[in-house]
């Protein structure tokens, strides 16, 4: 019996005003975290955040427009033809440009099983957006 799972992105489950999608538990993925975030033009609603407590490395994946990651202090620029690993203690923002951004952030813990957290499941209440 085949085994798989298609979505398209924007039929998939979001929070955050439909920026977050839950693209991990969309597609049934139990292995690594993966989420696909929209961030409209010269947003700063992307916050800054590491790792370090749970261990977790992140890839993340411009899949549309363009802008900058900042690691610990430092910005890069980031588009479609550009792939970032962060490590766990690494502190991370991005900053999408003009064009607005659709990144997908994949992650997971180097030698241990993932567990996905509560915000990335189905059906679970997003948080509040801060006005």
């Amino acid at each position: 019996m085949p085994d798989f799972t298609i979505s398209r992105i924007d039929d998939m489950e979001a929070i955050y005003g439909g920026a977050f999608k839950r693209a991990r538990a969309q597609l049934g993925v139990q292995s690594f975290g993966m989420q696909v975030i929209d961030m409209p033009p010269n947003a700063e609603l992307y916050p800054e955040h590491d790792h370090a407590g749970d261990g977790q490395e992140e890839v993340l994946i411009v899949l549309r427009g363009g802008g900058e990651i900042e690691i610990d202090g430092e910005r890069h620029r980031i588009d479609p033809e550009t792939m970032v690993r962060v490590g766990p203690t690494s502190r991370r923002k991005v900053w999408p440009g003009a064009e607005g951004m659709r990144l997908l952030a994949l992650g997971g813990c180097p030698g241990t099983v993932y567990d996905p957290p509560e915000i990335s499941k189905l059906g679970v209440p997003g948080p509040a957006l801060a006005r």
